[in-house]
This record gives structure tokens, C-alpha cells and sequence, in this order.
């Protein structure tokens, strides 16, 4: 299969279209056929080891996980739609033909044809009313999104400012404090509203 593979940290141009085997599907993984990626942040921050301020001892624990030279996961990508290709052995939520969309976290690999994920990942049914593109932007932000709302506690009838509506973890809190029926007032550089 083609993958996208970063052998080294630095810019954009580190990442070149390779071959790679295919992954075989663990007893209690998915392969999915990967239709659509995206490239955020956390994978470009990844590409070229440039993190936010960290300690140096921080940094340096992260060197040592991500890797010393280069990734230590060579196809990078954090979230990806596509469908089911095969299922291994003891799969019981999906079946081969079905759409899907999931969030890789620590595993990346979505900058490829095809990816492994375990069925108990953060993968669910893509919706039928969303393009494989559309359903491949929500599963990082939103699930962000999603965990800030909830520990604002948010209610109906609330004011909410959303700085930085106009990111991929914005544009979702400003749906998700909408449909609590709160007063949403959204935030950020005009380049992005």
C-alpha cells in the first residue's frame, strides 16, 4: 500500500509517498480502508518536533517517547474516514462494507491506505448523511470539543464566549453550546469567521 511516511522531524518536505505492507488486522482489530484524512496541529507539531514550550526535562520525555531521530510511528495522521476491509477474529461491532470514521490517538497512521485500529478505539459508524471528507475532520476536535463542554457544565439558557471558534475544536463547542440552548458568543482572528 502507499503511505505517507515521516523518517525524520523537520519540515513538510521530511514526508514522502512510500510503499509499505499492508497491515493485517489483530484478532480484535479493524482494517479500514482509508477514503479521507486530514493534516492538523498535533501532526504537524509531531512532523517537525515543535511542541509548546515544555520543560526540558518535559521535552526530553517526549523525545524519548515519540522518538530520538525520527517518529517512532512513521505514518503519521490522527483521524481518518473510510470503510471496513476486514475484521479480525473476535470483531463483533463491525462488519466488512461498513463506513466509518475514528480518531487513531496515540497509534496515528491514517496517512495511509489503510489502517489498524481495535474495534474498542475511538472508531463509530460514519453518518450517511456526511461525506467520507466531511466525517474525517470531526473525530480530534470534536472529541475535544466535547470534553470542554462537558467539564464547563454547561446549561440551557447560559452565556458562552468561544475563543477561537473558528478551529476545529471552535466550530464544534459553538454547535455543541447551541444545541444546550446556551447564548453562544464566538471568538477569533477574522481571517477564520
Amino acid at each position: 500500500m502507499k503511505a505517507i511516511v515521516c523518517e525524520k522531524y523537520g519540515p513538510p518536505d521530511v514526508l514522502q509517498v512510500k510503499e509499505v505492507p499492508t497491515p493485517v488486522p489483530k484478532d480484535n482489530e479493524i482494517l479500514i480502508k482509508n477514503h479521507a484524512t486530514t493534516v492538523i496541529m498535533g501532526d504537524c507539531e509531531l512532523r517537525g518536533f515543535r511542541f509548546p514550550q515544555y520543560r526540558i526535562g518535559l521535552r526530553l520525555l517526549m523525545r524519548i517517547g515519540f522518538g530520538v531521530r525520527g517518529p517512532r510511528k512513521r505514518i503519521l495522521g490522527q483521524q481518518l474516514s473510510g470503510e471496513v476491509e476486514a475484521t479480525g477474529r473476535e470483531v463483533s461491532r463491525f462488519e466488512k462494507g461498513d463506513p466509518v470514521f475514528a480518531a487513531t490517538g496515540l497509534r496515528l497512521g491514517a496517512y495511509a491506505e489503510y489502517t489498524c485500529l481495535p474495534e474498542d478505539a475511538l472508531v463509530t459508524t460514519k453518518p450517511t448523511n456526511m461525506t467520507h471528507a466531511e466525517a474525517s475532520t470531526i473525530p480530534v476536535g470534536g472529541l475535544e470539543a466535547l470534553h470542554f463542554m462537558r467539564r464547563g457544565s454547561i446549561q440551557s439558557g447560559q452565556s458562552v464566549l468561544i475563543n477561537g471558534a473558528g478551529g476545529s475544536i471552535g466550530t464544534i463547542a459553538v454547535q455543541l453550546a447551541k444545541n444546550q440552548e446556551a447564548e453562544v458568543s464566538a471568538v477569533d482572528s477574522s481571517g477564520k469567521l
